[in-house]
């Protein structure tokens, strides 16, 4: 990748290169059709697959469901017990995804014709995944079949007591396995080590992905069984509004199936028809319909506190109630809990940082204290991550010298392998995730230990990660062409997420006409370029950074480069763009 703009060291101290071949929207010449196919290619689509990425489809990246294993013995199970009129429990995790999937099989089969009860752990007393005792109680309530969603895939025991009570229980999830695998019926897992290569490629979806081929794999199966020909067949599609939901607030990559179940599934969500969902959007103050971004920002964060903060049924009850009073009641719950989760959050930060400063130079950045709250950890690791551009592990620590923590990582550094791999060396009592995000239990005398595990195991890929370091452009505009137009020609290449990011643009040059501080620590500037038009730009949480600070101290007269995302401003009377900035640099 060539270096771009001639900016070898930016505000932020990294170089800037093309993520493709650059281009220059700054010549008229340019169309907007070019800028998406360009925007395409360099995300990694085929060029004989433009067209089908432009518009992803369900139909286009759908696979057989039976291709995974163990996928037609779980739909077969499931089949039955909507013959047999069976209680049949559904045991989700405590986050987004597990809410959706918890909530797509439930909607499901009580549209096939059959009740599941839901059953959500409590973070706190309860922790990850499912427990024998749960387990066991549930069966001594008269489950006969437990369905497990975005968990299971590491409960040995938990499932060996299940099964040692006589209930059956079918595993959908999309963590990492172990080599050997729980007693379960029925496992469903593209990351499962032994997954055919057709299969293993979708290894990127969400666990409500998974749960959505599960869907496809049962309504099929009962299809061939004649159930539907006395009652109509469930409008499977109708639910993608939860799938994309789930997919974008686990911040699974949007390439491939899941690009086309995001992408449909904000057309779905756009008709309101799931009133949960419809509340939850009113309750986040959304006045349009939403977009790709707000389910990871907006929505998905109030799902989630009702897992980190309250109650952990709530997203789950909210995606499957038929009662617009209590969606907007619970919606409004979740909202309250979502503000009181971010004021944790802050003080979990500011003393993670703290702590971070006495740390040393560790290939993971690892910080534990007595008291935080175990449900924001992973969000103030991901914080972390981000400020120190290594991958980060938050541990919250009992009264017992019990830890459980949370990580985020880089691009390019596993992170759920190696604390797999720790959890196999006997560093840890529990642990498994994927590449960007794992989760652990430890006992505080082996945090030492484990850093060192960390650092022999990761410090090459982190090395390599951070050497590797640039801001990847995709365009260069004069500050006119930063736009309305041009913002709606690049969406026409997303949905953008994680795997397929959201284009960055530089624009320029400019001079800095205003510049403040606003908000929490947010860099406000408005800049004007040689064309005589001036844009308006934002800086989250940059205030203090260098950029925040090179930016506020720009003599008047200098000119520079931003680098940013182009977005809607919709707040004033009529639309406008503005340019949330990455990086900045001197152009003269």
């Amino acid at each position: 990748m060539t270096i771009a703009l001639n900016v070898t060291h930016s505000f932020l101290g990294q170089p800037w290169r093309w993520r493709g071949g650059g281009a220059d929207a700054r010549n008229p010449g340019y169309r907007p059709d070019d800028l998406v196919t360009q925007l395409l290619l360099a995300r990694g689509c085929p060029r004989e697959g433009v067209e089908a990425h432009r518009n992803p489809t369900i139909r286009h990246f759908m696979p057989d469901p039976s291709l995974f294993r163990d996928m037609d013995a779980a739909a077969d199970r499931l089949a039955d017990a909507v013959q047999r009129s069976e209680d049949v429990r559904i045991f989700g995790d405590y986050d987004v995804d597990g809410a959706t999937s918890a909530a797509l099989l439930i909607r499901l089969l009580r549209d096939i014709g059959l009740t599941a009860r839901p059953y959500i752990p409590d973070r706190l007393m309860e922790g990850y995944g499912p427990s024998g005792e749960a387990l066991v109680r549930l069966a001594g309530e008269g489950a006969t079949l437990i369905v497990t969603v975005d968990c299971g895939a590491q409960a040995f025991e938990a499932l060996a007591m299940a099964k040692r009570a006589g209930v059956d229980v079918v595993v959908i999830d999309h963590h990492k396995c172990a080599t050997d695998l729980p007693q379960a019926l029925a496992l469903v897992n593209p990351n499962r080590l032994d997954e055919v290569p057709e299969a293993a490629a979708h290894g990127h979806l969400a666990a409500v992905g998974v749960a959505f081929l599960l869907g496809a794999a049962l309504i099929r199966t009962l299809r061939a069984r004649g159930w539907f020909a006395a009652r109509p067949e469930p409008a499977l599609m109708e639910l993608l509004d939860i799938v994309a939901l789930g997919t974008v607030a686990d911040v699974a990559q949007l390439k491939g199936l899941n690009r086309a179940f995001v992408a449909q599934g904000l057309k779905v969500m756009a008709k309101r028809r799931n009133i949960g969902l419809a509340a939850l959007i009113d309750a986040s103050r959304l006045s349009r319909a939403p977009l790709c971004h707000d389910l990871g920002f907006a929505l998905g964060p109030r799902i989630n506190a009702g897992g980190r903060v309250g109650k952990a049924d709530l997203g789950v009850r909210l995606l499957t109630t038929g009662d617009p009073a209590e969606a907007a009641r619970i919606a409004e719950e979740l909202d309250r809990l979502n503000e009181e989760r971010r004021a944790i959050e802050a003080t979990v930060q500011e003393q993670a940082e703290e702590l971070l400063e006495r740390q040393g130079n560790r290939a993971v950045a690892i910080v534990a204290r007595e008291g935080w709250h175990p449900g924001v950890i992973g969000i103030v690791a991901g914080r972390i991550k981000e400020k120190v551009g290594r991958p980060a592990i938050v541990v919250a620590l009992d009264e017992q010298g019990i830890g459980k923590g949370s990580g985020r990582s880089v691009s390019g550094v596993d992170l759920g392998a190696a604390v797999l791999a720790a959890k196999d060396s006997g560093l840890l009592v529990a642990g498994g995730g994927h590449a960007m995000a794992a989760g652990l239990t430890i006992a505080a005398d082996k945090m030492d230990a484990l850093a060192d595990f960390l650092d022999d195991r990761l410090a090459g890929a982190v090395a390599r990660a951070r050497d590797g370091r640039a801001l990847l452009l995709d365009a260069v505009l004069a500050p006119g062409g930063v736009n309305p137009d041009f913002v709606s020609a690049i969406e026409a290449g997303g949905p953008y997420g994680a795997g397929w990011p959201a284009p960055l643009v530089a624009a320029g040059p400019m001079r800095v006409v205003k510049a403040d501080v606003v908000g929490n620590g947010h860099l406000r500037a408005v800049m004007a370029g040689d064309d005589g038009r001036s844009i308006k730009t934002i800086a989250f949480r940059q205030a203090e950074s260098a950029l925040g600070q090179a930016i506020l101290a720009a003599p008047r007269d200098r000119r520079l480069w931003v680098a940013g995302r182009a977005k809607i401003d919709d707040w004033g009377a009529r639309p406008a763009a503005e340019l949330h900035l990455e990086d900045a640099a001197w152009a003269d």
